[in-house]
């Protein structure tokens, strides 16, 4: 890889500066000299020739967009001069072949991991407590105060001797020393913990489950129930207030689609029948902690890798991430594939230009067409409010070099390699296929994490360019960097960083062998992730609204 640009593809009329070009600069390519029109910033596109306006932009060999106006060449691409532009998909045409990568090196491998009844291992072992309706919301927090600390699972939190210290230089009249306090270092590991074998308990509060259509509601008792299925999840403790939509026996119906077999202790109870809170909050921790106790009783034990259901996700993308850190996940998807195991690709709006690809490389008409439906409505429901998929790159994006949504698409959709299509999951069905699963979710990071842990990964990938703190309760997420910058500004966030490709000193597959490596750890309990050190417990179920 030339250190200063990149031509991704050999069709593409773009170069990709890999580090700040100046104006006026000579680049060398192709047999010509390229005299930089404008400077050109790291992550940013410049033309390899002239783009006349009207012509198509064309980044992974795909169009990503059309020009505006007539683009010289060495001129910078940007909002001003490219538009939206992405190609159009039909039917299934072609079945693509697929090559299995090189998996010696994991053949026979295992991690250690929570057996459950039903065949799925954990990588981790959780209890969570959740509401049916957000009425619960502050009874859910009565008993996240009661259990935290008692249980061990607290952390000192040096922001509340930050403020104590402040309030006293207040009192004392010393307001200018405030500036000059030192904050400590946030302690990542909680104390010493009454129930050894299980990794904590998870407060999954929301604002939904009554108010709004009965098909929220609905799909949030089918959230709900992906959760309690996961296989990181030991058991569950249910808050119903007994009046809302989303009803107890809709989470029961739920569950039942998912795992007709489920064996897995459910504590459901419900306020209006209970009567006092006090009555309903004594009850829901009694029965949670002997429910714990029993939980407590399982151990790590070796499981092959093809366990794993791994999801794929990117958040704060930036113009490297589709060079570096997504192409790395791909391979990490495409090895753990070849192993036997699952993944998982969502974010639809984040998947724009990019269907035909994938609609040849469903294994059948039938996933095919279920595909391009799902892709059809959904861009049908954003541009029916008065929105599209043009409009998902967010200001970060664009100011990192992803100036349009196909531009974004075609790096986003990098993080599934190139195996073959088994399966397309409408939100909250859940993953049942050994291979490539793509399910339909927002390109919101929170809103698809969230969606993911419901279809059962048990650890989940996530590339960053800019740097986001997301995390989920019940499912290890595992940030990787696109860039070197990143990974020593933000490393409290970051687990692997993949700035090496980009320099020149890992390949994409080392770097996919590296991270799988880094998983095996994670899902064995050995290395917790920066987001489960940091307790980034993000939750946000999707309103079938338009989130993009």
């Amino acid at each position: 890889m030339n250190h200063k640009f990149l031509q991704i593809h050999p069709q593409d009329n773009v170069l990709v500066a890999l580090t700040d070009l100046n104006v006026g600069e000579i680049i060398e390519f192709g047999g010509k000299s390229i005299t930089l029109k404008d400077s050109i910033p790291a992550k940013h596109k410049f033309a390899l020739s002239k783009i006349d306006q009207e012509e198509y932009v064309f980044m992974y060999g795909s169009v990503v967009g059309k020009a505006v106006s007539s683009i010289p060449e060495g001129g910078v691409l940007t909002i001003a001069n490219v538009k939206h532009e992405a190609n159009s998909f039909s039917e299934k045409t072609e079945t693509t072949g697929w090559t299995k990568p090189d998996f010696s090196r994991f053949e026979g491998r295992t991690f250690k991991g929570y057996h459950r009844k039903d065949g799925q291992v954990g990588t981790a072992n959780y209890w969570i407590v959740i509401p049916l309706v957000f009425c619960e919301n502050r009874n859910v927090e009565v008993i996240k105060q009661a259990f935290i600390d008692e249980l061990g699972f607290g952390k000192p939190n040096p922001f509340k001797s930050l403020v104590q210290q402040m309030a006293d230089l207040y009192k004392s009249g010393k307001k200018e020393q405030i500036e000059s306090l030192v904050v400590e270092e946030l302690i990542q590991e909680s104390g010493p913990k009454l129930f050894k074998n299980i990794d904590g308990i998870k407060f999954l509060t929301h604002q939904g489950g009554c108010g709004g259509i009965r098909q929220d509601s609905d799909a949030l008792c089918a959230l709900l129930a992906g959760y309690i299925n996961n296989p990181n999840v030991a058991g569950a403790t249910v808050l119903s207030l007994g009046c809302q939509n989303a009803q107890p026996s809709i989470l029961k119906d739920r569950l039942a689609k998912i795992n007709p077999n489920l064996d897995k202790p459910v504590i459901l109870l419900e306020q209006q029948k209970e009567g006092t809170e006090n009555k309903l909050l004594s009850q829901a921790i009694k029965q949670t902690f002997i429910a714990m106790a029993e939980a407590d009783q399982y151990e790590r034990k070796d499981a092959p890798l093809s366990k794993l259901t791994v999801g794929l996700e990117c958040g704060g993308s930036d113009g490297f991430s589709g060079i570096s850190a997504n192409p790395a996940v791909g391979h990490v998807s495409d090895l753990v594939v070849a192993l036997g195991g699952k993944s998982i690709l969502s974010e639809f709006p984040e998947l724009c230009g990019v269907e035909q690809e994938l609609i040849n490389r469903c294994v059948d008409n039938e996933i095919a067409n279920k595909f391009s439906k799902l892709m059809v409505d959904y861009a049908a429901s954003a541009e029916a409010v008065g929105s599209g998929f043009d409009m998902n790159p967010s200001p970060g994006n664009i100011k990192d070099g992803l100036i349009t949504d196909a531009m974004k698409s075609s790096g986003a959709a990098k993080k599934g390699g190139t195996s073959p299509v088994v399966d397309v999951l409408d939100y909250t069905e859940y993953a049942t296929k050994p291979g490539l699963n793509l399910l339909c979710t927002p390109g919101n990071d929170v809103e698809s994490t969230t969606a993911m842990a419901g279809s059962g990964a048990n650890v989940i990938l996530f590339t960053t360019g800019l740097g986001t703190p997301t995390g989920n309760p019940v499912t290890p997420v595992i940030k990787v960097s696109s860039n070197t910058k990143l990974a020593e500004r933000m490393p409290d966030i970051i687990d692997v960083n993949t700035g090496g490709i980009i320099s020149g000193e890992k390949t994409i597959q080392e770097m996919g062998e590296e991270m799988l490596e880094h998983i095996i750890k994670v899902a064995s309990g050995e290395i917790k992730s920066k987001a489960q050190l940091l307790d980034q417990d993000d939750f946000i179920p999707w309103k079938r609204g338009v989130s993009l």
